[in-house]
């Protein structure tokens, strides 16, 4: 069978949902803007369901879009790709050495004049996404395996870095880092959907075998974790869609150094995996983990230092709202580009 005839079937037997899935984003993206207008106390409501500094609703959503991303890795697999380290270095140099004076070059430059957007910004830029994310690399057929350990080390690391880094390109004394929403993310959104997949693969397969768990159990969960992410995004762009309606050009505004900041990083970590001769599906990891970022995190820290009302907390959240299209851009990119990359070894 002829690759252009398995694309084909592939988009045949996709169903209403993966079919049309941008689609049902920009739905929800306006669906989310037009609640967080006119009817605000949902977001409100939304953002007050804490456990400590980490919502509860998108906690949770953010967990149904992990399982289904982890629940189909092999143990083989990670053993496989932690034989791989230029993937992983590539991953930490993009995301602790490059990304934080780039984004600080880009604010300084694009914010001039306006110290707390410039901080906001800096503040995204400093934080890797470590949930998201692999949800992307899902949807664009990269290596699931490899990127769970890129993602498990960012994490990792960002509680040893985060607090110095921002200190260094804020210029203040002191972060107060929040540790125990860095160490959730961990919880929630690595340790618990990467147990819970294990387990649950290894009882599935025990039980109903191999071809029930690929054939039905798979493409169901897969559904689920669609429905949680057009969820998540109906409930995001909630939160500040007035200020987003009412105030485009300051929405633009901040959105500009963060827009030139994925276009370099997408660039260049891209561009590095094809020269190097990579796989597609390694190449495309490193460039969804080197161009996301960790929304939660830099919205805690910049409420803690500057304020629930600040500048600096609008900017971090602007972030956010703007990435979802972007790495959906990106995933499209990649699925359309793979062929020119060379072939993934078995």
């Amino acid at each position: 069978m002829t690759e252009e005839q398995t694309s084909v079937e592939h988009k045949a037997s996709l169903g209403l949902f993966e079919r049309y899935l941008t689609l049902w984003i920009a739905i929800c993206i306006i669906l989310g803007l037009l609640i967080g207008r006119f009817l605000p106390q949902f977001g409100e409501l939304v953002d007050s369901l804490k456990f400590g500094q980490l919502s509860i609703p998108i906690g949770i959503l953010l967990f149904f879009m992990m399982y289904p991303t982890v629940v189909g890795i092999r143990f083989s697999d990670i053993k496989k790709a932690a034989k791989k380290p230029k993937p992983l270095l590539v991953t930490i140099i993009a995301n602790w050495i490059i990304a934080p004076p780039l984004m600080t070059l880009y604010a300084n430059v694009i914010l001039a004049g306006n110290p707390q957007y410039i901080a906001g910004v800096i503040l995204l830029g400093l934080s890797p996404c470590t949930a998201m994310v692999m949800w992307w690399m899902f949807l664009a057929k990269g290596d699931l395996a490899q990127g769970l350990i890129n993602t498990a080390i960012n994490a990792l690391l960002m509680l040893a870095l985060y607090a110095p880094l921002a200190a260094l390109y804020l210029g203040v004394s002191s972060i107060p880092v929040p540790w125990d929403l860095i160490a959730m993310s961990v919880l929630f959104f690595i340790a618990l959907p990467v147990a819970s997949g294990a387990i649950s693969r290894k009882l599935i397969l025990d039980k109903k075998g191999e071809a029930w768990f690929n054939n039905t159990y798979i493409p169901t969960i897969g559904k689920i974790s669609i429905l949680a992410l057009l969820t998540t995004l109906i409930v995001l762009f909630s939160f500040e869609g007035q200020t987003i309606l009412n105030n485009p050009l300051l929405v633009a505004y901040l959105a500009a150094p963060n827009l030139l900041h994925y276009a370099t990083m997408i660039t260049w970590t891209y561009l590095l995996g094809y020269f190097a001769g990579w796989a597609y599906e390694t190449a495309i990891d490193t460039t969804l983990i080197g161009s996301s970022s960790h929304f939660e995190v830099a919205i805690a820290v910049a409420t803690t230092l500057y304020g629930i009302g600040s500048g600096a907390a609008l900017a971090t959240v602007i972030g956010p709202l703007m990435e979802v299209p972007l790495m959906l851009s990106l995933v499209k990119l990649g699925l359309y580009t793979r062929k020119h990359f060379p072939r993934k070894k078995h």
